[in-house]
């Protein structure tokens, strides 16, 4: 049943937020001040329509550069100008962090897309006929959206959707794959990181397949479910000065710029600080960095990325690098433990780190750095902190991931 709608603001997801009924319903791709047509979404959701046309326009509104947007479901906003995208972005913060009780200055958005993301993954499935689709994810659904190109890449990530269709073939072909394939690729200085997921067991057969498919694509390495397939060079990246070889499947910041500008941030906030622990370290974006000036304690429950770190933390120039495996969810630092450190940094994944931000509220250390892609369980974790006795200061929102709503942010704690 098409209806109309008066579209009041953009939503924290990027949806168009319509207060007509009284209660919020959500328009994905609509724009604040529109009067769109829509239709009742399959299923139950009672608060959401679908876009069918814009009667009347908002000023703000452009032609989406990707051919895919509003079928794809990768990118939330390609359609608004850049100043209110912007102001609407950091205002994801400033709302989040007001409802949250915390008191604080938000400084302007700091754009770290660069040249594009440098990571991505993509997905194979069967469609009708059993016609294999590789590709993004649909919006809203687990469709996939048949891709060759994506403008939101990095240059250096030229060739990843090609290479996925190549590897999906021969998997699907052999009917080896019983669930959905996943294909992450990650662009390196040596070529493309490949790591599958979803295939199964391979035969023999189906190995040296997917090994001429990597010579073919020039992979630096293929593996599945992160063991080797085939390796033509170390898959490394630059870190500071330091060089790191990514584990299989590795975590990484989306872009390049991301990584740059969120480490810098860091370590203008870190001062002069000598002895610092690095919390959710990874593969030491910050802990490479920061070693070029301090000691580094570097703690993380991946134990393939605190492997690779302690070899890069063996680059001429660095000062001692202590990298440890330990689940911070479960472990977090104590008191004690942290009593000797002039500053911490800490860069949970999403769901954030309650446990470790309890114990650092109950510590003494002088200055800590948080670092979140995630302002609600940033919000929560800084009360803790705020509760304990810290100040905060200004939080800096950070947009790596750019034509979406996911923001990150970097905030530095005192005592």
């Amino acid at each position: 049943m098409v209806e109309k709608l008066t579209i009041d603001h953009v939503g924290h997801r990027g949806d168009g937020v319509s207060l007509d009924a009284g209660e919020a319903i959500y328009v994905p791709y609509a724009l604040g001040g529109e009067t769109v047509e829509v239709d009742h979404v399959p299923g139950n959701h009672p608060d959401r329509r679908k876009l069918i046309a814009v009667d009347v326009a908002s000023a703000e509104r452009i032609a989406p550069f990707c051919p895919h947007f509003g079928v794809c479901g990768g990118c939330a906003i390609q359609h608004w100008q850049e100043a209110p995208y912007r102001a609407w972005k950091r205002n994801i913060v400033v709302e989040t962090l007001a409802q949250a009780g915390l008191a604080c200055e938000v400084a302007p958005l700091v754009d770290a897309h660069g040249v594009g993301r440098r990571r991505v993954t993509a997905h194979g499935r069967f469609g009708t006929h059993e016609i294999l689709k590789v590709g993004f994810a649909a919006a809203s659904s687990h469709d996939v959206i048949p891709i060759h190109r994506c403008p939101i890449l990095d240059p250096a990530l030229d060739g990843a959707l090609d290479a996925a269709w190549a590897i999906a073939e021969p998997l699907t072909q052999k009917m080896t794959v019983t669930k959905p394939l996943d294909i992450q690729v990650t662009a390196t200085e040596n070529g493309l990181d490949v790591d599958v997921r979803g295939s199964g067991p391979l035969p023999a057969a189906l190995i040296g397949a997917l090994s001429r498919v990597a010579e073919q694509h020039r992979l630096a390495r293929l593996t599945r479910h992160g063991e080797l397939v085939l390796q033509r060079l170390p898959p490394t990246v630059k870190m500071g000065r330091a060089e790191v070889t990514l584990p299989p499947g590795s975590f990484l910041q989306a872009t390049v710029a991301g990584e740059e500008a969120l480490a810098a941030l860091v370590i203008e906030r870190i001062g002069k600080a000598k002895e610092i622990a690095d919390l959710f370290c990874g593969v030491g974006p910050f802990a490479l960095r920061l070693a070029e000036k301090a000691r580094i304690a570097a703690f993380d429950s991946d134990a393939g990325a605190i492997a690779a770190l302690q070899k890069a933390a063996r680059t001429p120039g660095l000062k001692p690098i202590k990298a440890e495996a330990r689940d911070l969810f479960r472990r977090p630092l104590v008191p004690q433990e942290l009593r000797d450190f002039d500053a911490v940094v800490f860069d949970p994944p999403r769901q954030g780190a309650q446990a470790q931000a309890l114990k650092l509220a109950a510590a003494k250390v002088p200055v800590v750095i948080a670092v979140s892609c995630n302002a609600a369980t940033f919000a929560r974790d800084a009360r803790l902190l705020i509760d304990g006795g810290y100040k905060i200061e200004t939080v800096v929102p950070v947009d790596q991931f750019k034509h979406t709503p996911h923001v990150e942010l970097v905030a530095r704690f005192t005592r």
